[in-house]
């Protein structure tokens, strides 16, 4: 995958490989509004755990193949035979036990917020009012940004007692940057506070 033909300014994080800087152009920071991309973003945050999330990245086509399109309700109805195909699945996806177990009890729990708020998004955005945060000083490196804040802590220890797993404050607060409740963009990339973010 070639990198994009353009000159933009973006953050030096995304800079090393091509799919990163698609990903960043495209999604990372964007505010979501669409319970299968929250799903989605929510197991593949937990699966990143201890690992680049560009790893996941590479990963990502096995990993929509492999929870029926990113379908809740589908991964929640999975049995144990569905367990033991994710733990052989040789195609590309994370096969640790601890991640696989709790991508399902997780997809249980995700129905079931979404029962009590009328949807997951109603739900997520609730942990900062409706609004994208932004940072008081614009950052310019990764040493500029927190790894959790008060709002994520608020948000893992409430998906916690709903029976989510692998969803401690920073990996929260990673699910935040991701889905755009907070715009970490660094000063000067051309997503950075209204550069283009069309949602908000």
């Amino acid at each position: 995958m070639p990198f994009p033909n353009d000159a933009k300014p973006r953050c030096a994080w995304c800079l090393a490989d091509p799919i990163y800087v698609r990903y960043h152009d495209d999604e990372w920071g964007q505010p979501v509004h669409d319970d299968p991309k929250w799903f989605e973003m929510l197991i593949l945050e937990g699966a990143q755990a201890g690992l680049s999330w560009l790893t996941i990245l590479k990963r990502r086509a096995a990993y929509t193949k492999a929870y029926r399109g990113w379908n809740p309700a589908k991964v929640a109805r999975f049995t144990d035979k569905d367990r033991a195909r994710l733990l052989s699945d040789a195609s590309g996806i994370i096969r640790n036990r601890l991640k696989v177990d709790a991508s399902i009890a997780n997809a249980r729990a995700f129905l079931k917020a979404q029962d009590e708020f009328g949807s997951f998004d109603r739900y997520m955005w609730g942990f900062t009012d409706g609004k994208v945060l932004y940072p008081k000083k614009p950052p310019r490196t990764w040493r500029d940004l927190p790894t959790q804040s008060a709002e994520s802590r608020a948000m893992s220890k409430d998906l916690r007692r709903r029976g989510f797993a692998f969803v401690g404050p920073v990996i929260c607060y990673a699910h935040m940057q991701a889905c755009g409740m907070v715009n970490d963009h660094f000063a000067g990339c051309y997503k950075y506070r209204g550069g283009s973010m069309k949602d908000e």
